[in-house]
């Protein structure tokens, strides 16, 4: 098992998304349980990654090609976790606010949440609160992700917050913001859950939040 488990990790770790894909596709034609494939190579793959960005061994690059990496093996395992009925982590509804089209903090935070075994719903950009909110009636997240990269239009993210509580339902998510501009006073003060400065710690923020961790 090893033997197949330890080429995938390899692949993540390197960011090599032919690598990742074809490792993914050896184990799953060994039989080997989607589970056991995202808990035993690419979630610790992951992990490693998180901590190598926070020991300053990788930046923000090495992390997106890892991530993307991951994401095509995740391809692959998506459809047989959903048969399987794997347990996720929660559901995170993400996005950057609106006004703010940035999007690279974001999508690295979605992907390493991802790998984290989170489900993701994107919402994207330039976010209004209304479609946060929406998305979480329809989903019933328990966690909302809030991305703001420019100074300007952090304001979007305290309007979400507010949005959330005049539709009732502040009570059944926790908020996330993180981008950076963003502070953890400033967090506090528009009343979010949880600040992040970057896409490791996010993950360790989450599962904090929905209780994992």
């Amino acid at each position: 098992m090893e033997a197949l488990l330890s080429p995938i990790y390899q692949a993540i770790l390197e960011g090599n998304q032919s690598a990742a894909r074809e490792a993914v596709q050896r184990a799953l034609e060994a039989s080997l349980e989607a589970e056991v494939i995202l808990k035993q190579a690419m979630m610790p793959a992951m992990q490693e990654v998180g901590r190598l960005f926070e020991e300053g061994e990788y930046f923000v690059p090495e992390m997106l090609v890892a991530a993307r990496a991951m994401q095509a093996g995740m391809n692959l395992l998506k459809p047989r976790l959903v048969q399987a009925e794997v347990t996720s982590s929660g559901k995170v509804v993400a996005g950057t606010v609106k006004g703010d089209l940035h999007d690279i903090g974001k999508n690295l935070v979605c992907m390493m949440l991802e790998g984290a075994a989170f489900e993701i719903i994107d919402l994207g950009t330039d976010v209004p609160p209304e479609k946060f909110v929406e998305a979480v009636e329809s989903s019933g997240a328990q966690l909302v992700a809030l991305s703001a990269l420019l100074t300007t239009t952090m304001p979007h993210m305290k309007q979400t917050i507010e949005a959330l509580q005049q539709a009732g339902l502040r009570q059944q998510v926790k908020v996330m913001v993180g981008g950076a501009p963003v502070t953890e006073t400033f967090a506090r003060q528009i009343g979010a859950d949880g600040y992040a400065p970057d896409a490791s710690r996010a993950v360790a923020l989450a599962k904090s939040l929905v209780g994992m961790g």
